[in-house]
């Protein structure tokens, strides 16, 4: 009997557990570059404390320091080079984490791409939001993920004059 009870509560621990995890919100974006080639994924979760966790896995990239923002508009035509996806997401901000009135929403640290094309990196954000909350990433036209060329300089405005855009990904749940 006590064997029963105690699987009984295990598994009505695990049926908690479960229940917590499917009540997270996540979306990501799959990255293709401008030959149409996919690239990798961007993905977006929102954690316990309400910091939006993300994480880039991308491939097949020029190596060097290369910008990496959120764009405005859910939208990756490779007709116009990705210029379909606006400008930077900004809000009511500045471009640049070294701008007095900055950073954009969009803002993200440049990414390191490996002499292999390679990027792996998590970092985490409180300026963003995938459901309800400041900054929405789902809001009603979208958000793209874009790769420039070009690092970021985190100063000029209005977008650090990272270069042209290389790869794109629009952020779907």
């Amino acid at each position: 009997m006590m064997k029963k009870t105690l699987l009984a509560i295990l598994l009505a621990s695990g049926c908690a557990v479960s229940a917590a995890h499917a009540q997270a919100v996540s979306a990501s974006a799959n990255m293709i570059n401008l030959e149409e080639q996919e690239v990798g994924t961007v993905t977006f979760q929102t954690t316990r404390s309400g910091m939006l966790r993300v994480i880039v896995e991308l491939t097949d990239l020029p190596p060097g320091t290369l910008g990496f923002h959120v764009h405005e508009t859910g939208e990756c035509s490779i007709a116009d080079s990705f210029a379909s996806a606006g400008g930077h997401y900004a809000g009511e901000a500045s471009h640049g984490v070294e701008s007095e009135d900055g950073p954009h929403p969009g803002d993200f640290p440049n990414v390191n791409v490996a002499e292999n094309g390679v990027v792996k990196v998590e970092f985490f954000t409180d300026r963003l939001s995938l459901g309800e909350g400041e900054n929405p990433l789902m809001d009603e036209d979208g958000s793209a993920v874009v790769v420039h060329s070009g690092q970021d300089d985190y100063t000029s405005q209005p977008s650090g004059d990272a270069g042209d855009r290389i790869a794109c990904g629009v952020i779907r749940q």
